[in-house]
């Protein structure tokens, strides 16, 4: 083979033969600049991750919470009323409860039951209370309704001087049944009144009147029962308190069908003061 036409090498990599870079070749440059690129994507992501784990931890907690909570209350409210060991009893929180249970106070607390029995008076009972302590201590504050249907109504209305032998409710009014006697002789009575709340006291208005079946106005009534008759026709304000826990205020009263759904206020001292547990006192007439 003849030697005429000899090879060339390739130009020293010097200053003056720089070596070209493909752009988006896999130069030295490139392939070092790739995992700084990965490394610099990579932080959102795990950023993200986490969020996202914490956020699931969070759930995760608020649940458990939510889940636990309503046996604690349930069991104190229980313990501190003397109620049955099976009482019946549902309750809400409101808002994340987390932060509340750190706080030591939660915002809003919702108990209510279908049955249960307060001093002699049996009701459904819905209650609100504000600012419930976690460490003891008054509440903030409380109110609610307590729903009574026609017997529990009657028992209310015990200490009254009307001849009450049976009471029907029937929206917006209550009507009072029973007898009087006049010359030994026993005559039927039908008081109906609309009933509502004066200064925490029950007040009842005449709004009709039979006597022995027969409708009657009140000058009729006045003439032929005496005192009695003017008590009947007169709007009549009762004192409930000693039939109610002490740090239960009436607000307001009205007939809904054939219950009787009473407003009420309750003390906030009422978590602390086992007093304002026990029966009020009605003043002295």
């Amino acid at each position: 083979m003849s030697d005429d036409n000899h090879t060339l090498p390739y130009p020293a990599g010097d200053s003056e033969h720089p070596t070209l870079v493909i752009p988006g070749g896999k130069g030295e440059d490139a392939v070092a600049a790739a995992p700084a690129k990965r490394r610099r994507t990579r932080w959102p992501w795990v950023l993200l991750i986490v969020v996202v784990v914490l956020a699931l931890l969070a759930v995760a907690a608020e649940l458990v919470v939510r889940s636990i909570l309503p046996g604690v209350v349930r069991s104190i409210v229980i313990d501190q009323l003397d109620l049955p060991a099976d009482q019946e009893l549902d309750v809400e929180a409101d808002g994340i409860l987390i932060p509340q249970l750190i706080g030591g106070t939660l915002d809003t607390l919702h108990l209510s039951t279908d049955s249960v029995t307060l001093e002699g008076i049996t009701g459904a009972v819905d209650v609100t209370a504000t600012g419930v302590p976690l460490r003891g201590g008054d509440l903030r504050g409380a109110s609610g309704t307590i729903r009574i249907d026609e017997s529990q109504f009657t028992t209310l209305l015990e200490g009254t001087e009307l001849p009450i032998e049976t009471v029907t409710l029937e929206s917006p009014n209550a009507t009072v049944a029973g007898s009087v006697t006049v010359l030994g002789i026993a005559i039927p009575i039908s008081l109906t009144v609309t009933p509502g709340v004066v200064e925490g006291d029950l007040e009842l208005t005449p709004v009709g009147l039979t006597i022995g079946g027969l409708e009657v106005d009140a000058d009729q009534v006045g003439s032929s029962l005496g005192a009695l008759g003017g008590r009947l026709t007169e709007t009549q304000r009762i004192c409930i308190a000693d039939q109610l826990p002490a740090g239960i205020t009436l607000t307001g009263l009205e007939i809904e069908g054939s219950d009787a759904v009473i407003d009420v206020d309750v003390d906030g001292a009422i978590a602390t003061d086992q007093t304002l547990l026990e029966k009020g006192v009605c003043p002295q007439s």
